[in-house]
């Protein structure tokens, strides 16, 4: 059931991936239902587009928070339905693990993020991608862009030593995606996809 064993990047995996965030397994508490009629539930994170999902689950499902999920299983997981839920539908248990799993799903997919350090491009003739992240202004802006001119970023270090001021860019980026999944009046999101329809 769970992909973390596998010891590939999840990037590499097929389908959509979820990190359990929360289980509940005797269902919603506001769910007014008897208990013999209440589903378990999980509350997870995609790995590729940090969207927050709620899965109702087949009883007895073999879960546990941390677990990869491979949500787009046939019939045979433990996955009855899921929609996509927004910040505040999560219970507080999955809230206190969100932090440590975008942090997992960031240190574990190194070379993706990096990527997005080489790759960032102008939003507006004023606003760039990379001022999106918290503490870049312009000057540190530039000074990025004048080292990945030189030679791309290999890996997180590697722009730490390089560009002067941007202390751990991983957590530069943990900061936002948080963000972008936190607040949901943002203008401009990189990381965490909307549906259309939102």
């Amino acid at each position: 059931m769970s992909d973390s064993e596998s010891g590939e990047p999840e990037s590499q995996t097929a389908g959509t991936t979820g990190v359990v965030l929360d289980y509940l397994p005797h269902g919603s508490a506001e769910d007014d239902r008897p208990q013999y009629e209440k589903s378990p539930l999980a509350y997870v994170l995609t790995v590729d587009e940090f969207k927050l999902q709620e899965l109702v689950l087949e009883t007895d499902p073999d879960v546990q928070i941390g677990d990869r999920l491979d949500l787009d299983r046939g019939g045979d997981g433990p996955i009855k339905r899921r929609r996509d839920i927004e910040y505040d539908d999560l219970p507080s248990g999955a809230r206190s693990e969100i932090d440590y799993v975008v942090e997992e799903i960031v240190t574990g997919n190194e070379d993706r993020f990096v990527d997005f350090y080489n790759e960032a491009q102008p939003i507006t003739l004023r606003l760039h991608q990379l001022n999106l992240l918290p503490g870049i202004g312009k000057k540190l802006r530039n000074n990025l862009l004048d080292e990945r001119d030189r030679r791309p970023f290999q890996s997180f270090s590697d722009l730490e030593s390089r560009v002067s001021g941007l202390h751990n860019p991983k957590e530069v980026l943990v900061e936002r995606i948080l963000e972008e999944l936190r607040e949901d009046d943002l203008k401009y999101r990189t990381f965490v996809r909307e549906d259309e329809q939102n």
